[in-house]
């Protein structure tokens, strides 16, 4: 799922609310859910049939422990249905300021470690009736994103990806998109220690995006930021100058191929003087799919690939 397409309504990307880290991982994971199925005219989604969060999903995607991640998601399901958010709408021609839930209902099943939850009415034409106003970005982009101000901040830059740099944001908006409470970080310092600096740092580190910021001041007082963020340069894969006497195994042995030809391969006599000890058929397998990578153990083992049926 890591490749896979977070879309929102940009109405939903500005909007103000406080989530947690666990949170804001499983909205994402069910907005791409729910695109897959629109996208697949598996529509059931639209008509409050329960989107299914599974933990392995969730460990996948994010990389988390899976002791950590069970505990944390079930501590997740009783909180999100609690969640609110606020955010513009045209209703009639005039802009209303309208706060709704993230969700209509919720629950965990233990015996199979999922997440079943139901996005509420409000919801779901903010991720699926998308025409004009939108942001899109693939989902592992926030896969090692470890603060939620990190993963906010990331969508609230990425909205202005064309320009590459957003309008001032006023301070107390600002803290509101965010989801830092009133209460929280009241002093600068704090905000920019807490929340900016770390959501700065990380996006700059584990995304694809390089950004930096700039605080606007009227007399001494920090009114409000702008940011401004480049796109990180993909480096090319280093070439490597192609051995004539190795076949062309990149291209035509998939990863299935290699784990099914090294199986076959683990049972032949001949592959006796490669085992070691006393290792199963299993981990011989493994060893030898490895060894499939390596052009030149892969010359080497060739002649006994064409044996099991493998044409190049």
């Amino acid at each position: 799922m890591e490749s896979e397409l977070v879309v929102k309504d940009n109405a939903l990307i500005n909007a103000s609310y406080s989530l947690s880290l666990v949170e804001q991982r499983l909205i994402l994971l069910a907005t791409v859910s729910v695109r897959e199925n629109v996208h697949k005219m598996n529509l059931d989604c639209l008509d409050s049939k329960p989107i299914m969060i599974s933990a392995s999903d969730y460990i996948n995607t994010f990389h988390v422990d899976p002791s950590v991640a069970y505990k944390s998601l079930k501590e997740a399901c009783k909180t999100l249905f609690a969640r609110q958010f606020s955010y513009q709408e045209n209703v009639g021609g005039r802009i209303a300021n309208m706060t709704s839930r993230w969700v209509q209902k919720i629950g965990y099943i233990d015996n199979s470690a999922t997440v079943v939850f139901t996005f509420a009415d409000d919801v779901l034409p903010l991720i699926t009736e998308l025409q004009k106003h939108f942001t899109s970005y693939e989902i592992k982009q926030t896969a090692y994103l470890s603060s939620g101000y990190a993963v906010r901040l990331y969508e609230l830059l990425i909205a202005w990806r064309s320009s590459g740099k957003t309008p001032q944001i006023k301070l107390e908006d600002f803290r509101a998109k965010m989801g830092v409470l009133k209460h929280e970080y009241q002093r600068m310092g704090q905000f920019k220690e807490k929340v900016l600096h770390i959501a700065l740092e990380q996006i700059n580190k584990h995304t694809d995006i390089k950004a930096t910021y700039e605080q606007h001041r009227e007399g001494r007082s920090i009114v409000g930021f702008s940011f401004k963020f480049k796109q990180k340069q993909v480096k090319k894969p280093i070439e490597h100058k192609k051995d004539q006497n190795t076949p062309d195994f990149f291209t035509n042995m998939t990863d299935k191929q290699r784990h099914f030809f090294a199986s076959k391969l683990s049972e032949m006599p001949e592959m006796s003087k490669y085992s070691q000890g006393t290792e199963s058929y299993d981990c011989f397998a493994k060893r030898i799919a490895d060894m499939l990578l390596i052009p030149e153990k892969f010359r080497e083992l060739y002649p006994m690939l064409e044996k099991v049926g493998f044409n190049a």
